[in-house]
């Protein structure tokens, strides 16, 4: 599609306009752009006369955007900072290509990283770059081409992959318990509860399950991700309820205890997501191909 000429202003008129909203003074604007206020005011005055409408509110020697000018601005910056992610990423991308992958902590360093080493092998023309993100973003104006996500298959605008159904168990310290016997999950709620903030409905839904918490307090103390709440386990702090696949280990060692006889699958699930714009990407349609071989069955559990 040819997009005329009038609605493709200048990358410099847009970066003074965007700059003049964020910085609001002319004179930042010109050290910021390495030019001279009169060279701002030119190339703010060419945007005018381009878009054929006033930007700019003139008082003396004041600038200023008009409202309109500011939601502009606004479209204008996330336009920018795309633009500044794709040169990045086709400046540093090896021949092959990269992944820029947006990962949950837990779930990313127990789940994937000792996955990876297997599409290394297979694949070591593509480069994968992580970082972690909790909660969910974006896709347009956050540099990654696919995401680790919990929840539901539902995020707008992305296509997805299951990994991992939630399975989550109840878990403290030895040290906790002292002499106290867990004979039903009614007797956990006798103990500290550790909540985490992805998950503040969790404990409800869990205990739901099985006994009436209608009449019964669910207080406790809120951790911000699964690294501290389990850290708080083990110091004895409380009673966590935990994915079974991060306290394996911690139970096998005696640092935890179970106070349920299995774990129980919750209604979220672990997902590899990418945004529809990103389906024919090379380097994610490989790593996509290679996870299904690691995912977890589509239905594992008759529902």
């Amino acid at each position: 599609m040819k997009t005329p000429r009038r609605l493709l202003p200048s990358i410099s008129s847009l970066r003074a306009l965007e700059s003049l909203d964020r910085l609001q003074s002319a004179s930042a604007v010109a050290e910021e752009m390495s030019l001279t206020q009169s060279a701002v005011s030119r190339q703010l005055q060419s945007l005018e006369q381009q878009l054929g409408m006033d930007l700019i509110v003139r008082d003396k020697k004041r600038l200023a955007l008009t409202a309109d000018a500011q939601d502009y601005a606004a479209d204008v910056r996330q336009a920018l900072t795309q633009i500044s992610q794709a040169t990045l990423r086709v400046q540093t991308a090896p021949l092959a290509g990269t992944l820029s992958l947006a990962i949950l902590p837990a779930f990313g360093m127990r789940w994937l990283m000792p996955r990876l080493p297997d599409f290394s092998r297979l694949h070591p023309e593509i480069t994968i770059n992580m970082a972690t993100r909790l909660e969910e973003f974006n896709f347009a104006v956050e540099p990654f081409d696919a995401a680790l996500h919990f929840g539901h298959a539902d995020w707008p605008g992305t296509q997805s992959l299951l990994l991992k159904h939630e399975q989550l168990l109840p878990v403290c310290a030895p040290s906790l318990l002292g002499g106290t016997k867990i004979f039903s999950p009614a007797d956990i709620l006798n103990l500290p509860l550790l909540h985490i903030q992805t998950r503040q409905l969790a404990w409800k839904h869990w205990l739901s399950s099985q006994i009436d918490i209608s009449q019964r307090p669910l207080s406790g103390t809120m951790y911000d991700q699964f690294a501290t709440i389990s850290q708080a386990a083990l110091h004895g702090l409380g009673v966590a309820l935990m994915p079974d696949y991060l306290v394996e280990q911690d139970l096998a060692a005696g640092r935890l205890v179970a106070l349920h006889p299995t774990p129980i699958e919750t209604s979220g699930a672990y997902y590899l997501v990418w945004p529809e714009t990103k389906s024919r990407h090379a380097a994610l349609t490989k790593f996509r191909n290679w996870l299904a071989t690691k995912s977890q069955p589509e239905d594992p559990l008759p529902r």
